[in-house]
């Protein structure tokens, strides 16, 4: 019997040992980064980037600035989730342009986005990039839940100091900022302390409020 996402979902945790010995199939990663690419965001603007990073001195020197977490070079594969700077009109108008090659030209179309950029235009560029780095946690919850569903082992990190990860990939040139690492594998299951533990959630009678 195939397993359902919510007993998938039990199965991944947080893996804190990765065998580099094994690596995740090409088509499995293609997936999680089509869930990553289908994810919802807001206005469809998609206001981030994915960087794959495959090259093992990169990923060794952003070892180095991220708490010596040893799964950023232990796992098969290693993603990058970069935020935009700052919203701006080029981009903005790059979405609308997508738009209307696709879905045809409007007024309410070209409406929306007006109006959207006379809002998040005048903002401080550190609202718009927090803004955007929200979109990106989007995505990130839709990649974790697409490699549970192909049993990738995944680690999203916080633990690391952007700006130097920023300069090791050259982002700021990009107009990117990094949010959150995420490395993807299989799990070695001997050495790694929190792979046998039982998963801790608060009830949901203690989590879920019904407003009626």
């Amino acid at each position: 019997m195939t397993k359902t996402l919510l007993e998938k979902l039990n199965w991944r945790y947080a893996t804190k040992k990765m065998d580099p010995s094994k690596t995740v199939p090409q088509e499995k990663i293609d997936l999680i980064l089509e869930a990553i690419r289908m994810a919802p965001t807001s206005s469809g603007t998609q206001p981030f980037e994915v960087l794959v990073v495959s090259n093992p001195d990169t990923r060794a020197e952003i070892r180095k600035v991220a708490w010596d977490q040893a799964q950023v070079t232990e796992a098969s594969h290693f993603l990058v989730f970069a935020a935009w700077d700052n919203y701006t009109e080029a981009r903005i108008d790059a979405v609308v342009k997508q738009l209307e090659e696709e879905r045809g030209a409007s007024e309410m179309l070209t409406g929306y986005y007006d109006n959207l950029k006379a809002t998040y235009l005048p903002r401080d560029a550190e609202v718009n990039h927090n803004h955007a780095a929200r979109q990106a946690y989007i995505a990130l919850g839709f990649a974790l839940a697409a490699a549970a569903e192909v049993e990738v082992d995944s680690t999203p990190m916080e633990g690391f100091d952007p700006a130097k990860v920023d300069e090791i990939l050259g982002l700021r040139a990009m107009g990117l900022r990094s949010v959150i690492l995420l490395p993807l594998g299989y799990r070695q299951e001997e050495g790694d302390w929190l792979v046998n533990m039982k998963k801790v959630r608060k009830p949901r009678s203690g989590f879920v409020t019904e407003v009626a």
